[in-house]
C-alpha cells in the first residue's frame, strides 16, 4: 500500500477539485465514450456505507431528451407562458449530453440518507472525471425531476427508486471563475 500520491499526483487531484465548475453552456461537440466511460466507472468507486452502491445511471439518448425538455416545456408553460416554454424547450434541446442518476431507496432513514449522500460522491467522481478530459458537467435537481411523470419518461421504477439529478455534460462554450470564503468561516478545531 502506498503512503499517498507524489506532489505532482497531488497537484493533478486539487486542480482538479479546484478547477471544476458549474458549466451552463455547451459546445455543440459530441463527448467521447472513452472520457464518458472513465467517468462513469469512477462514479461506481464512489464511497458507500455497506456498500450498497445505490446509485443507478440512465444515460439518455435523443428520444428521452426530447420528452424530458417536452415535459418541462410544460411544466414552464404552466407557470411561467408558452414564451419562456420555447425558450426553455429550446435550450434543453441544444445540451449535448444527458445523464439521470438515482439512489435506491431505503425505507430506514438513515440508509436512505447515506445512500443519497454515497450518490453525491458518486456524481462529484462523475464530474471530476469529466472535468479532467476538459468537459463540464450542469447538474440540475430543478422541477421536472421531481414530476411524477419523470421516471416513466427515463425508464426508472419511481416505487424502487429516486432521482439524485439530471446531468448534461459536454465541452463548455466558457468557463466562470470563481472564488471561495475564507477556509476559517467553515473549520472550527474542537479540543
Amino acid at each position: 500500500m502506498t503512503r499517498g500520491f507524489n506532489a505532482a499526483e497531488r497537484a493533478a487531484v486539487l486542480g482538479a477539485v479546484r478547477g471544476r465548475r458549474t458549466v451552463h453552456d455547451f459546445l455543440d461537440e459530441p463527448v467521447p465514450d472513452a472520457a464518458l466511460g472513465e467517468a462513469l466507472e469512477a462514479a461506481r468507486w464512489a464511497p458507500n456505507h455497506y456498500r450498497t452502491e445505490p446509485w443507478r445511471m440512465y444515460l439518455l439518448g435523443v428520444e428521452t431528451q426530447a420528452r424530458i425538455a417536452e415535459l418541462n416545456a410544460g411544466l414552464v408553460a404552466a407557470s411561467r407562458g408558452e414564451r419562456a416554454a420555447e425558450i426553455k424547450r429550446k435550450r434543453w434541446l441544444a445540451m449535448p449530453g444527458w445523464m439521470v442518476m438515482t439512489v435506491l431507496d431505503d425505507e430506514d432513514a438513515l440508509r436512505a440518507r447515506e445512500n443519497y449522500a454515497a450518490c453525491c460522491c458518486a456524481a462529484q467522481n462523475f464530474m471530476l472525471v469529466l472535468w479532467t478530459h476538459g468537459i463540464g458537467v450542469k447538474w440540475t435537481t430543478g422541477p421536472v425531476t421531481r414530476d411524477e411523470r419523470f421516471a416513466s419518461v427515463v425508464g426508472f421504477d419511481a416505487a424502487r427508486e429516486s432521482p439524485v439529478g439530471l446531468f448534461w455534460f459536454g465541452y463548455p462554450r466558457e468557463v466562470i471563475e470563481q472564488r471561495r470564503k475564507d477556509i476559517d468561516r467553515y473549520v472550527t478545531r474542537v479540543e
